[in-house]
């Protein structure tokens, strides 16, 4: 088993940061989305050109969001199968 030949100084019991950055990429996308629709509401009401820089801003930290979304799943996708062929 990999653990009899660690080396490091690593933990027996170190936890992955994987559910952390699964949690906050949620909300970034939650955010990113809401944040994208009020300012596009706003750009379409005033007709101001910040506004769409910040509609821009907004749907690139949700997109990318949801890009680390669909690693991380994958990622699990990854450990799911390396555990059943073990």
């Amino acid at each position: 088993m990999w653990l009899r030949n660690r080396e490091g100084t690593e933990p027996l019991t170190a936890r992955s940061p994987l559910r952390a950055r699964r949690v906050l990429s949620w909300i970034a996308l939650v955010l990113g989305v809401v944040a994208t629709v009020v300012f596009a509401l706003l750009a379409m009401n005033t007709g101001s050109e910040v506004w769409l820089w910040e509609v821009a801003i907004a749907a690139a930290v949700a997109v990318i969001a949801a890009l680390d979304l669909l690693v991380l799943r994958s990622r699990g996708d990854d450990r799911d199968q390396q555990h059943h062929q073990h």
